[in-house]
């Protein structure tokens, strides 16, 4: 089974050329992120022509999450126990959905950009972070054999190769120590990091920004995961950043990360 997570930035923007690299790639399930729109402007149809059911959390043009299933979609989750609010009074924002994929428990999450270190949108950030780590703890402690992964862009980059000048950084988010221990947090909570033995750095990342020519220069970040619990880390057999994605008119300033995963079909 091939799972990918994709910060598309607007699928309404971007629709056919995700539906196209679906096809090329041909992933079972797609974990999606940023789409900007609600769930009426969502365009399903097109994913609906391929064969894909969809799930879909947007509530604005901001945010948005979904998850594109070609293996079932079921138990729809929209946001997890005790996700944090942001705004005053503070309200859920559409940065994560589940659904279970041929028995695999897929969440699309876009984490808190964070802002500024002194801004309480990095606060806020942390305590999302450390909700998403509790909520995944509290299900390996249930069960410890559940199958799930934690797939999405998490604004972190954990470690200094994940970055293309960390002195670039100096006094910035994506890159604190409190950022960094909130995402080795999830590590510890039993949800392995994949996609690096197969893709491993300096100079490999799945995000450039669309200003300065970041992408020809090579300035980037690693900041999209697929994290999974141990029931699934053990079968992984590939990994890849399609860094081929983030080139020509109309990318998105996010390139796909992919994971194979072996003997799935008894789920």
């Amino acid at each position: 089974m091939r799972i990918a997570t994709w910060n598309v930035n607007s699928i309404r923007a971007r629709a056919e050329r995700v539906a196209a690299w679906i096809e090329r790639s041909d992933v079972d399930i797609v974990a999606i992120q940023e789409t900007k729109c609600r769930d009426d402007q969502f365009p399903a149809t097109v994913f609906a022509d391929l064969g894909y059911e969809v799930a879909h959390h947007g509530l604005s043009q901001w945010n948005g999450v979904a998850i594109a299933s070609r293996v079932g979609l079921d138990e729809v989750r929209i946001g997890f126990p005790e996700q944090p609010g942001w705004g005053d009074p503070a309200a859920a924002e559409a940065r994560a959905i589940g659904a279970t994929c041929n028995g695999v428990e897929v969440w699309s999450l876009y984490v808190p950009n964070g802002r500024e270190i002194d801004d309480p949108h990095y606060t806020y950030k942390l305590n999302w972070l450390e909700k998403l780590r509790a909520y995944g703890a509290a299900r390996l402690a249930e069960r410890p054999d559940a199958r799930i992964a934690l797939c999405g862009d998490f604004n972190v980059a954990p470690q200094d190769d994940d970055v293309w000048d960390m002195a670039e950084f100096e006094g910035k988010t994506h890159v604190t120590k409190a950022e960094r221990e909130a995402f080795a947090a999830l590590v510890d909570a039993g949800f392995a990091e994949v996609v690096r033995p197969y893709a491993p750095g300096p100079g490999v990342y799945t995000f450039w920004d669309y200003q300065g020519l970041s992408f020809p220069k090579k300035k980037g970040m690693r900041i999209d995961f697929a994290l999974l619990s141990p029931a699934l880390a053990g079968r992984v057999s590939g990994a890849k950043i399609d860094r081929e994605e983030r080139k020509g008119k109309g990318a998105s300033d996010h390139a796909p990360v992919i994971v194979d995963l072996d003997g799935l079909s008894d789920a």
